[in-house]
């Protein structure tokens, strides 16, 4: 589905939904506590990255970094999977393309696996999880978007948020994605260490090409603002499955404006393998403070 617009507004629609987040907030702190019962210690550290925020962040770039950075395999849950990703889901079969080992399905099931296979105590790195307390996490770090901030401010689905703003609370640090627009009142506890990460949109086409854009994901404005040259445009739902038809009328469209068809990495990887070879996508760099890097080393 698209991002209900009232994510980012208290409109009276968010404030109507309220008695719904209300039943919503509720309903998980009871599977919080029933998985908490259970919980899973793995003998390998885990390093979470996570969100209160409901997508949108930027937060699988950071997840490549860090992995990266630590030559470690990534356990995520892969969602929305399908046989154009490989069945894994976009997200891992783009971390995948970058030539990290995933281990997509039950969190809990790879850990188990991981630490089967391995007799040293390198680390995991597990994409989202903050909420799940079924495994235990050595690190949490949470990923916002200055520009998104917490939104609105309300729980779903009267806002973006998974958990209230005082869950910050619960992580060992915040990795923040720099905005051109900070969101006003958006503060983060003086007591938890937050580091900062930008990034950059490459376009594959010459600076003069007229680019008509498309993009399921959480906020395809972001992208569309980082776009020189954008004569169109287009969003579709996030994790959304491209049909053949869809690419067809978005050729259309970009042939009557005499543009040339763009989308991100996480949309190229569900398009069918015959528009792939048709359609170019913007390579997304993301760097982090070399901070962070020297605290998650102290850290582990």
């Amino acid at each position: 589905m698209k991002t209900p617009w009232w994510f980012l507004h208290k409109t009276p629609v968010a404030f109507l939904l309220l008695p719904v987040s209300w039943v919503y907030y509720l309903f998980s702190r009871l599977v919080f506590l029933f998985r908490k019962i259970r919980q899973y210690k793995s003998r390998r550290p885990i390093v979470c990255i996570g969100n209160i925020f409901a997508g949108g962040v930027g937060k699988t770039p950071i997840v490549r970094e860090v992995a990266t950075f630590l030559d470690e395999p990534v356990v995520m849950r892969g969602y929305k999977k399908t046989a154009k990703t490989g069945n894994v889901g976009d997200e891992a079969a783009m971390l995948t393309r970058h030539g990290l080992q995933v281990h997509v399905g039950d969190r809990k099931s790879n850990l188990i696996l991981l630490n089967k296979q391995f007799s040293e105590s390198s680390p995991i790195v597990m994409d989202d999880g903050y909420q799940n307390s079924g495994i235990k996490k050595d690190i949490s770090i949470l990923v916002f978007d200055e520009g998104l901030g917490f939104g609105n401010g309300f729980l779903l689905p009267a806002g973006p948020l998974r958990e209230p703003k005082r869950a910050v609370k619960k992580a060992d640090a915040v990795i923040v994605i720099k905005n051109k627009k900070s969101r006003k009142n958006f503060k983060i506890p003086e007591n938890i260490p937050v580091f900062y990460a930008e990034t950059k949109t490459i376009s594959p086409y010459e600076e003069s090409d007229n680019l008509f854009a498309f993009a399921g994901i959480g906020y395809p404005k972001k992208f569309f603002k980082s776009l020189n040259n954008l004569v169109g445009k287009k969003s579709f739902s996030d994790h959304y499955q491209y049909t053949e038809e869809d690419i067809k009328k978005l050729m259309e469209l970009a042939q009557r404006k005499n543009a040339k068809l763009i989308t991100t990495e996480k949309d190229w990887v569900r398009l069918p393998d015959w528009a792939k070879e048709k359609i170019k996508y913007a390579n997304l760099e993301t760097k982090i403070d070399s901070l962070f890097f020297q605290w998650l080393k102290e850290k582990l």
